[in-house]
């Protein structure tokens, strides 16, 4: 009875009902991913990581994350050190392609959204008491950038990690479902309809300078964002040189999927109801849809406003897609853009400002990194 006792105090005996609120958040975020098809590839290890996260062991058993013992604590080192964002920058990278910003340079100014919905939502978060620290980790979600906001939350606000990035991951894959009322809201159906002309693609040395070159003005402008940036580059660069297709497909294929299970399973098994269950986190949350929502307007306003300017005009919908979930937000601009005009197309437009909205978002993190860290 003694062994049966002490079997039931290292397991169900020590289960708790906030512990059970998190196993069903955890099996919604799988029923969503299943059930909806929102994200699968990030919700389903995500929700699976939060339910098996919150199983009850004892704590000298060595089982948790945050336990030296542990084989969990090793993947979890990969999102605490930044290894695994990084790594998921080079997978972007090598399947990005910079070829629409290129041929039409001036879509690269759609890209300030990013950073106007990110500092929006960094001022709004100091507005409701938040540390200058945790306000920064948050505002990156406004941006729909998981990768950024992990890596800048290890550094700022390690403690709001789990409901941070549960935040980013989950507004993500929410951007079938709140881009396209917000693009319906500020943009006419004529506006909708307008058809973009492909300007004659920019030749193969320019692809291959421009990895390079960015890399080169951005990381000495921003050195706090090389880590990201310098993955996304370099993974371009192994896409364009011609010569390293096997290295390129690898990583925006086997590395990206790998990385994607690790860092989704890693963040959802570190959720802890001492942080995910309180007014700071509905309110992390809260903060989230809200810069999500207003960097989607941002990009919408910046392209009408680049059309009051400018003879060559452009449709507002791909100003939604500077946010850089990619290439989610750009599938969505096509979508909304055919809904108006089935012959319109508009992904490879739309990847312009998408891939450009990345840039500005991760350049935008590593400003707040250097400002903020150490303070």
């Amino acid at each position: 009875m003694e062994i049966l006792a002490d079997f039931f105090d290292k397991g169900l005996g020590q289960f708790s009902y906030q512990q059970g609120i998190l196993i069903l958040l955890g099996l919604l975020l799988v029923w969503l991913a299943i059930a909806k098809k929102f994200e699968p590839l990030l919700l389903v290890p995500i929700g699976f990581g939060v339910v098996l996260g919150n199983i009850p062991v004892s704590a000298d058993m060595g089982l948790s994350i945050y336990d030296e013992a542990s084989p969990f604590y090793l993947m979890y080192q990969g999102v605490k050190r930044g290894l695994f964002p990084c790594l998921v920058f080079l997978g972007i990278g090598a399947m990005t392609d910079f070829s629409a910003l290129l041929a039409r340079p001036k879509l690269i100014l759609l890209g300030i959204a990013s950073p106007l919905g990110i500092l929006t939502t960094f001022l709004l978060a100091n507005l409701l008491g938040f540390s200058p620290n945790v306000a920064a980790s948050i505002s990156i979600i406004g941006g729909a950038d998981g990768p950024s906001t992990i890596f800048l939350t290890t550094r700022l606000a390690e403690v709001y990690l789990a409901p941070i990035a549960i935040a980013a991951y989950s507004y993500m894959a929410l951007v079938p479902v709140l881009q396209p009322n917000i693009i319906r809201l500020l943009t006419t159906k004529n506006e909708r309809r307008i058809k973009m002309s492909s300007p004659p693609p920019p030749p193969r040395r320019v692809l291959i300078l421009f990895p390079i070159v960015a890399f080169l003005i951005i990381g000495l402008l921003v050195p706090a964002a090389v880590p990201l940036l310098g993955m996304l580059f370099l993974g371009n660069l192994l896409k364009e040189s011609g010569l390293t297709e096997r290295l390129a497909h690898t990583a925006r294929t086997s590395l990206i999927d790998i990385v994607t299970i690790l860092i989704g399973f890693s963040v959802g098994a570190s959720t802890k109801a001492s942080t995910l269950l309180t007014v700071d986190a509905l309110q992390i949350f809260a903060l989230g849809a809200a810069g999500f929502c207003l960097t989607t307007a941002f990009g919408v306003c910046v392209a009408k406003l680049i059309n009051l300017l400018s003879r060559d005009k452009i449709n507002p919908i791909i100003g939604a897609a500077a946010l850089p979930a990619v290439p989610h937000a750009a599938r969505v601009c096509q979508k909304l853009g055919q809904e108006a005009d089935p012959s319109n197309f508009l992904i490879m437009h739309a990847m312009a400002p998408n891939v450009a909205g990345a840039i500005g978002s991760a350049a935008t993190a590593g400003i707040l990194l250097a400002a903020l860290y150490g303070g």
